[in-house]
């Protein structure tokens, strides 16, 4: 996948989305809602509270429409805001235990051609440790680099690639396959 960037469209909806534009948000919402429902599950582990941090991450972005629009990255500063709403949802939820989510529903979410059954890797993702799961998704679903990924989580670099190697070797572990 491409990283993100400064893609042409959104920066066409700027003016529109800082006058508060109904139609640039659901624009904007049907451009990216996909993929930010990829990073909201991917630290929630539940479709249900992902769809709802989504939705919180949207409401914030209309409050904060002036900042949205002078964003370096639009998209980036979405996946920031829906990682502070996730985030948010983890924390009020007093570290229930996080549940099995049916990933298949989510486009890009379970890799094909794997050879391993969807409901084994949705387990062996839930299983990984939030800090892990969210550099794989942030890398492998939304297709950041190790930088971009380690900027947006406020981590150093080796730390986000360790993170996203020992999640690879877990993950590998669990489902029995060998690199």
């Amino acid at each position: 996948m491409v990283a993100p960037s400064h893609d042409p469209s959104d920066l066409a909806l700027r003016p529109a989305l800082e006058r508060g534009d109904s139609a640039a948000f659901a624009a904007l919402y049907d451009r990216h809602a996909a993929r930010l429902l990829r990073v909201a599950w991917g630290l929630l582990g539940d479709r249900a509270e992902a769809e709802d941090a989504v939705q919180d991450a949207f409401v914030s972005a209309v409050g904060a429409r002036r900042s949205l629009a002078r964003a370096e990255s639009v998209e980036r500063y979405l996946v920031a805001i829906v990682r502070h709403a996730a985030l948010a949802r983890r924390r009020a939820r007093a570290r229930r235990p996080i549940p099995v989510a049916h990933v298949p529903e989510l486009p890009g979410c379970a890799p094909g051609g794997t050879g391993v059954p969807d409901e084994a890797l949705e387990r062996a993702l839930d299983a990984l440790p939030v800090a892990q799961r969210e550099v794989v998704v942030l890398k492998l679903d939304l297709g950041m680099t190790f930088a971009e990924a380690a900027a947006l989580l406020g981590i150093g670099l080796d730390t986000a690639a360790s993170r996203y190697r020992y999640a690879l070797a877990k993950l590998r572990s669990a489902l029995g396959v060998t690199p």
